[in-house]
């Protein structure tokens, strides 16, 4: 049990080894153990996204997302290295969303279309998006999920036959749990907070996320939980985190606005 237990910490140690990423906008220093090819595995996932999903034909949503899509990956510039921009159009009337995969691979719902007033709005939701690939949320959370994982079969391991094992794993159980969850929230202010300044980068103006925001509090979604038991901040902290950073992002629409004249 001794060498099991030991076994399984340098297999920690050897993870705790793993590359640290510094997210553009921010400079945060993350934790990401290699896992594989992202850019190969989002440009999988789109192909397979596509196959089962109906395409719209509608030229005039096709042409209002690659321009403003377009925009915001010149806004993201060296940010995502290898990227081989692709954006399509979902023909989904009732599916508010939109998404984005490593690669810059891009997909927006017509549903999400229908409910945004202008395209700054749209520039908002994708901006936000496309701020999860760069800044790598999804390989930093697979790599939380690993040490997590590991974490526990160690404390198994190594409390075997002790008082109150059960009780220990339960207790990490809760507080990996907790981290987890407050984890993904940091993650969604963070992609609120730089996909704002690749929209603003863009030509599009940055106080369109208070306006949608406000717009999807209205339609009640997400449904109301406790804030420490949900994966996204409230919509109110989320609108009160996007004003109190626009004196930072509207320096960046004012400068964007020559390039990009209405």
């Amino acid at each position: 049990m001794k060498m099991r237990a030991a076994g399984l910490a340098l297999l920690l140690v050897s993870l705790l080894l793993g590359g640290c990423y510094t997210v553009p906008e921010t400079g945060r220093s993350s934790f990401i153990i290699p896992l594989g090819d992202d850019v190969s595995q989002g440009a999988a996932a789109f192909a397979e996204i596509k196959a089962k999903e109906k395409i719209s034909m509608n030229p005039v949503e096709n042409e209002r997302v690659q321009r403003i899509g377009t925009r915001i990956a010149a806004a993201v510039g060296d940010a995502l290295p290898g990227a081989r921009w692709e954006f399509v159009v979902f023909d989904a009337p009732q599916t508010i969303n939109a998404f984005a995969l490593p690669g810059g691979k891009v997909g927006v719902y017509s549903g999400l279309l229908n409910l945004a007033s202008s395209d700054d709005e749209i520039a908002i939701v994708m901006g936000h998006e496309i701020a999860h690939v760069t800044s790598r949320h999804g390989a930093e959370r697979m790599s939380q999920g690993v040490l997590v994982a590991v974490g526990g079969l160690v404390l198994d391991a190594s409390t075997q036959g002790k008082k109150n094992h059960d009780l220990m794993l339960a207790g990490y159980g809760l507080a990996a749990t907790g981290g987890v969850l407050a984890f993904s929230r940091s993650h969604e202010s963070e992609a609120d907070f730089i996909g704002i300044r690749y929209a603003a980068k863009g030509g599009y103006d940055p106080r369109a996320a208070v306006t949608f925001w406000q717009k999807m509090a209205r339609t009640g979604s997400p449904s109301k939980v406790p804030a420490f038991l949900s994966t996204h901040p409230s919509h109110e902290r989320r609108i009160a985190d996007l004003q109190g950073w626009m004196p930072q992002a509207m320096p960046l629409y004012e400068a964007a606005k020559l390039r990009y004249p209405r």
